[in-house]
C-alpha cells in the first residue's frame, strides 16, 4: 500500500516562496510517476507539475512555468514543489499524486495514490 504525506504548506504574502514536500512510502514501483494538483476556493482541481522519478522529465501547467519547480530526492522517496513569486490565486490545497506508468499524465484520474493535502494560503 502506497502512503504520501505532504508538508511544507503555510501563510505567505504575495512574491514570498514555500517548499512543499511529498514523502512516499510502499511499494516503489507504484510511485513511480509523481505530481501536484491544487484545489482552490471555488475551483476545480487542477494539474500543477509533475516528475518521472527515475528519469527526471518534468512537466509544468503553463500558469506555473518560471515560478514553480518540481523535483526529487530518490534515497528519501521525497518529491518537492518550489513555489516562487506566489500570488493570491495560488491559494489552494495542494495535494500530492502518484502512479506507477512513466508516461505522467495531467488528469486527477490518472493518478493511483493521494496524499491529504497540505494548504497554502498567499494574502495580497
Amino acid at each position: 500500500q502506497v502512503q504520501l504525506v505532504e508538508s511544507g504548506g503555510g501563510s505567505v504574502q504575495a512574491g514570498g516562496s514555500l517548499r512543499l514536500s511529498c514523502a512516499a512510502s510502499g511499494v516503489t514501483y507504484e510511485t513511480r510517476c509523481m505530481a501536484w494538483f491544487r484545489l482552490g476556493p471555488g475551483k476545480e482541481r487542477e494539474w500543477v507539475a509533475h516528475i518521472d522519478t527515475v528519469g527526471g522529465t518534468t512537466g509544468y501547467a503553463d500558469s506555473q512555468k518560471g515560478r514553480f519547480t518540481i523535483s526529487r530526492d530518490n534515497a528519501k522517496r521525497t518529491v518537492y514543489l518550489q513555489m516562487n513569486s506566489l500570488k493570491p490565486e495560488d491559494t489552494a490545497m495542494y495535494y500530492c499524486a502518484a502512479r506507477p506508468w512513466v508516461a505522467c499524465g495531467t488528469k486527477a484520474y490518472e493518478y493511483n495514490y493521494w496524499g491529504q493535502g497540505t494548504q497554502v494560503t498567499v494574502s495580497s
